[in-house]
């Protein structure tokens, strides 16, 4: 009871945590005079929709309009069917030559190579709604293996066709829609807020939060007003009151010491990526979350989660503070260079290959070698998928 009587006793300090101005604003009287103009957004119409449309304007039995709609409900958004035969068949009690027969109506619809079932079907169905391209047809149709893998010395082999003849086919082919789904799909406009804003001063780089989304946090004055009555509360009621002001001021505290780990974070990678701050086009030197909790004499994981997800604007623009971090190798001349460094060196001799005859992982291991950068061929593979480069075969031409 004594500790509890001292507590009463303490005083809190309003000045710091609360407002000095907590006057109301009235808003502006509102002006008739003003036309107000309202925009007004469009729901797109998605592919079952677009399907649906298409679907009253056939001539279809009550049963194969049951079918068709079973069908529709089971294209993906790729504009595949990806319920088998069979099972839509047993579902509705119908036999698998009807449900058969109403996807190849359906197929018919647009977008071209609707309701496929592969890409091979896909490709044909479109194929066969075009005219002239019955070389095209042949090939997707009894060589689509060997022309997906790039066989092309096979199959010209095989049918006796020149160059110039499979070339045709090819470039008629990808002009195709792989997914023709995908043309009817809503579009997600995603954009980028930045958390961080950083703008050079004269020699020095200033760092700002971008919180004018966040509102501001303030301790609610109908609590002072309590507090200031004081003695109309008993014990219990100054002693809750105290115990949420405690909590709403530990968590403002808390939003302000986040806004300070940014900005040291921010600043540590400014420091350690002065070069690219300076310019863009220089290269990012090797960094990982490690070397900036040193900086910053804070634990990884909490780096980890100040850089993920945040980004920050630049005049250059605005970067993913994930993106400044990267591993490092040694070179030849044991000189530590950025991982994005030999990316971009694959990446031009992969540019620069004879078409004809693409490098494989193990050539390109031994070519960045010779360039001063010894990584195994593994490693190469590593950072061809992460540039979604495809493999040696993949990238043979005619």
């Amino acid at each position: 009871e004594k500790t509890s009587d001292k507590e009463d006793e303490k005083e809190i300090d309003w000045e710091e945590i609360l407002p000095r101005n907590d006057d109301y604003v009235p808003k502006e009287e509102f002006d008739r005079s003003k036309k107000e103009y309202r925009l007004v957004q469009v729901s797109p119409r998605g592919l079952v929709d677009h399907l649906f449309d298409q679907l009253k304007m056939m001539n279809l039995k009550p049963y194969e309009v049951q079918i068709a709609h079973e069908i529709i409900w089971n294209i993906d958004e790729r504009g595949y069917l990806t319920a088998p035969i069979e099972n839509i068949a047993y579902s509705l009690s119908v036999t698998a030559a009807q449900v058969e027969r109403v996807l190849k109506q359906i197929q018919q619809m647009d977008p071209a190579g609707i309701g496929a079932r592969d890409l091979r079907e896909c490709l044909l169905i479109q194929l066969r709604q075009m005219k002239g391209v019955e070389d095209s047809i042949l090939i997707i149709r009894d060589h689509f293996d060997d022309f997906a893998n790039r066989r092309f010395p096979q199959i010209m082999k095989s049918l006796g066709w020149e160059k110039e003849r499979i070339q045709r086919v090819q470039d008629t082919i990808v002009k195709l829609n792989p997914r023709p789904g995908s043309s009817l799909a809503a579009a997600d406009s995603n954009y980028v807020v930045p958390d961080l804003t950083v703008e050079k001063v004269g020699d020095n780089y200033v760092v700002e939060v971008n919180d004018t989304r966040l509102p501001e946090l303030r301790i609610s004055s109908s609590y002072m007003q309590m507090i200031s009555n004081g003695e109309k509360l008993n014990s219990e009621t100054k002693n809750y009151l105290r115990k949420k002001i405690d909590m709403a001021k530990w968590f403002i505290q808390a939003i302000h010491q986040r806004r300070l780990t940014m900005i040291r974070v921010m600043k540590a990678i400014i420091k350690r990526q002065s070069d690219f701050f300076e310019d863009p086009r220089n290269p990012l030197k090797p960094m990982i979350l490690k070397d900036i909790a040193e900086d910053v004499h804070m634990d990884i994981s909490t780096i980890s989660r100040v850089s993920n997800g945040k980004y920050v604007q630049l005049y250059s623009g605005i970067y993913e503070l994930k993106y400044f971090f990267n591993e490092g190798m040694m070179d030849n001349s044991g000189e530590e260079v950025s991982t994005r460094i030999i990316k971009k060196k694959l990446n031009e001799i992969i540019e620069s290959e004879d078409k004809q005859k693409p490098y494989s992982d193990d050539t390109l291991a031994k070519l960045l070698k010779k360039e001063g950068y010894p990584i195994a061929r593994r490693t190469v593979a590593k950072y061809r998928e992460q540039s979604r480069i495809p493999v040696a075969r993949l990238r043979r031409s005619i």
